[in-house]
C-alpha cells in the first residue's frame, strides 16, 4: 500500500514536470503554460492526458514491484521511482529531446563510457589552441571557490529524460553517461585534498599529552574535514581519475613556516617540515581506487588511506558508497587510528541537485581502546534538517563520555556527558579554509592531475562543453588504448607511489619508515596491515 502511494505521487510530479516546472515547485494551469518552456509548453497530452498515462502505468509497475523483493540496505532512499516513468515523460514531447555531449562515469569495468565512440580523428592541434586562446588553466584555479552554480536542471529537461530512461532503482550506475555540463572543473583526487583544509587541526592532534584529548582531537579533525569538498551548494561531479593520475599538493600551517627547513625526502621535496603534505594517485581501474597518503613532518602525524566509489540510482536521488578507509598515525605515540567514511547523496536531481551525507563512520584506536560512532544523518523527506550529525565518544564500550551534534557544514556542538556542560566543537562557518598549495602546470609533469586536465577545465571555464567533451574523450581513448596493449603485451600495471598490502594501498615511503632509516626511534611499526 506505501508502494504504491509513492508511486502514485512519483508520476503525478513527473506528469506535472513536464507540463511546468517553476523552480522545483510543481504547478499545473493555463495561466502558467503560456509561460513555460517552449519545449513542455507545446507537449501533445495535455496534464490530465499525462496523469491518466502515468496511472496506466503505474498499475502495472505495481504489479511488477510486487514480485520484486527490494534490497534490505537500500533504506536512505527518497520517493522510487517507477522504470516505465521515463518512458511517459518521453511519449509527452513531440520533437525527440537533443542530448548534448555527454561525459562522466563511475565505471568500474574494464571499459570506459564516458563519452561515445567516435569514428572521425580529432581536429588539428593547431586548431585547438586557436579555439583556446592563450587562456590558462592557472587562471581557473586561481580562485578555487570561483565555481559556477548548476543550477536549476529544468532548463536541460530533455537531458534529464533521456538520463531518466537509462535507468531503473537500485541500478549501478557503471555504464550510465552523465552531461559534461555538472562537471566540476577539478578531479577527484584533488577534491580529496580537502580532507587537510584545517592543516592546523590535524597537525595539532600530536601535540596533546593525553590519550583522551588526542582521541577527541582526531575526532574534531574528521568533523571539520567535509565542509570544504563543497564548492557550492548546487551538486557536481570531478573528473573521474585516469589509471596512473596524480595529484600533489601542501598546506601552510598559520603561524608556522620555516623555509630553510625542507623535507627533501618526503612526498613533496620542495616542502618544508612544517607544512602538511598531501600525495594522490589512482592505483586501480577495476575497481575505481583512489590512494592518498599525507603527512606532517615535525609533528610525526601521518594519514594513509584508499577509497573508491560505487554509485547506485535510487529513484529522485543518486547514492554513493564510499568504500575503504584510513589509517591516522601518530608516531612518537605508537596510536593507529582507524576511520571509515560515509555515503554521499545526489538528491533532487529532477530540479536543483544538492548533495548530502548519511551513513554511520567509525574511528576506533586499538592501542587506546577509544571509539566513535558518528551518524550522519539524511533530511526526512518531510521537515526535518538537512546535514545533522550525531556522535558518540567512548572508552573501553563503555557508556559514552562525549557526545556531539550539528551540521557538518555549520556549527557542531560537544556535551560531556559527565557534567553535562556543552560548548562549541566545531564552528565551520567561522573557521578559515587553508587553501592548497599546487605547482603551475607548466612545471607539472604529465600525469598530474592539473596538468593532465587543463584543456578540459579551460574549455569549462570557457563554457564550451563540446570541446570539453572532446578533450575528455581523448584522455579516455588514450587509457583504452594503452589499456588494449598491456592486455596484447601480458603486462601488469604498476605503481608509483603506493603498493598493495592485503585490501589496503600502502605509500611506498610513509614518514615512519623514513624515521626509522634516519635512526629516530619512533613508537609504531613499520608497515603494519591495517586492521
Amino acid at each position: 500500500m506505501v508502494e504504491s502511494i509513492k508511486h502514485s505521487i512519483m508520476m503525478l510530479q513527473i506528469a506535472k514536470m513536464q507540463v511546468c516546472p517553476v523552480n522545483g515547485i510543481f504547478q499545473v494551469n493555463n495561466e502558467l503554460l503560456t509561460e513555460a518552456p517552449k519545449n513542455y509548453a507545446e507537449s501533445s497530452l495535455s496534464a490530465k492526458d499525462q496523469i491518466e498515462a502515468a496511472a496506466d502505468a503505474l498499475e502495472e509497475e505495481d504489479n511488477e514491484m510486487s514480485r520484486t523483493q527490494r534490497s534490505s540496505n537500500e533504506t536512505l532512499i527518497d520517493l522510487s521511482l517507477p522504470t516505465s516513468a521515463a518512458a511517459i515523460v518521453g511519449a509527452s514531447q513531440k520533437v525527440a529531446p537533443v542530448v548534448p555531449e555527454t561525459s562522466y562515469s563511475s565505471s568500474e569495468d574494464e571499459e570506459y563510457y564516458d563519452a561515445e565512440e567516435k569514428e572521425e580523428e580529432e581536429k588539428a592541434e593547431e586548431m585547438i589552441k586557436q579555439k583556446l586562446g592563450s587562456f590558462r588553466a592557472e587562471h581557473v584555479h586561481a580562485d578555487e571557490s570561483d565555481e559556477d552554480e548548476l543550477g536549476s536542471l529544468e532548463q536541460h529537461g530533455s537531458v534529464i529524460t533521456h538520463l531518466l530512461s537509462q535507468v531503473r532503482l537500485g541500478m549501478d550506475l557503471t555504464k550510465i553517461v552523465l552531461p559534461t555540463f555538472i562537471l566540476e572543473k577539478r578531479s577527484l583526487l584533488e577534491m580529496y585534498a580537502d580532507f587537510l583544509a584545517h592543516p592546523d587541526l590535524f597537525a595539532k592532534i600530536s601535540e596533546y599529552a593525553d590519550a583522551r584529548q588526542r582521541f577527541v582531537a582526531v575526532v574534531r579533525w574528521y568533523l571539520s574535514a567535509f565542509h570544504a569538498g563543497r564548492k557550492g551548494c548546487v551538486a557536481k561531479k570531478p573528473y573521474n581519475p585516469i589509471l596512473g593520475e596524480v595529484f600533489f599538493c601542501h598546506f601552510h600551517i598559520p603561524g608556522e613556516n620555516n623555509p630553510q627547513d625542507l623535507a627533501s625526502d618526503g612526498p613533496i621535496p620542495y616542502a618544508t617540515k612544517d607544512n602538511v603534505t598531501f600525495i594522490a594517485e589512482q592505483v586501480s581501474h577495476h575497481p575505481p581506487i583512489s590512494a592518498f597518503y599525507a603527512e606532517n613532518y615535525n609533528k610525526r602525524i601521518s594519514l594513509n588511506g584508499h577509497i573508491w566509489t560505487k554509485s547506485k540510482f535510487l529513484g529522485l536521488s543518486i547514492g554513493v558508497n564510499m568504500i575503504g578507509q584510513s589509517c591516522l598515525a601518530l608516531s612518537d605515540f605508537g596510536e593507529e587510528y582507524i576511520i571509515t567514511f560515509p555515503n554521499g547523496y545526489g538528491r533532487s536531481i529532477l530540479t536543483i541537485p544538492w548533495v548530502e551525507l548519511g551513513g554511520r563512520v567509525n574511528i576506533t584506536c586499538a592501542k587506546t581502546k577509544y571509539s566513535c560512532t558518528i551518524d550522519f544523518l539524511t533530511k526526512p523527506f518531510y521537515g526535518g534538517k538537512k546535514h545533522k550529525i550525531f556522535a558518540e565518544l567512548s572508552h573501553c564500550n563503555q557508556k559514552p563520555f562525549l557526545t556531539v551534534s550539528g551540521e557538518w557544514n555549520g556549527v557542531m556542538v560537544s556535551k560531556d556527558e559527565n557534567t553535562g556542560e556543552s560548548e562549541v566543537f566545531v564552528d565551520t562557518k567561522s573557521m578559515p579554509v587553508i587553501k592548497k598549495i599546487v605547482q603551475s602546470i607548466d612545471e607539472q609533469d604529465e600525469y598530474e592531475s592539473r596538468h593532465l586536465w587543463n584543456n578540459v577545465t579551460v574549455a569549462l571555464k570557457q563554457k564550451d562543453i563540446e570541446r570539453a567533451t572532446d578533450e575528455k574523450f581523448k584522455l579516455e581513448q588514450r587509457q583504452r588504448q594503452e589499456a588494449k596493449e598491456r592486455k596484447d603485451h601480458g603486462l601488469k600495471w604498476e605503481t608509483k607511489y603506493f603498493h598493495e598490502n592485503g585490501e589496503n594501498w600502502i605509500y611506498d615511503r610513509p614518514l615512519q619508515k623514513r624515521l626509522e632509516e634516519a635512526g629516530i626511534p619512533t613508537k609504531l611499526v613499520v608497515e603494519a596491515p591495517l586492521s
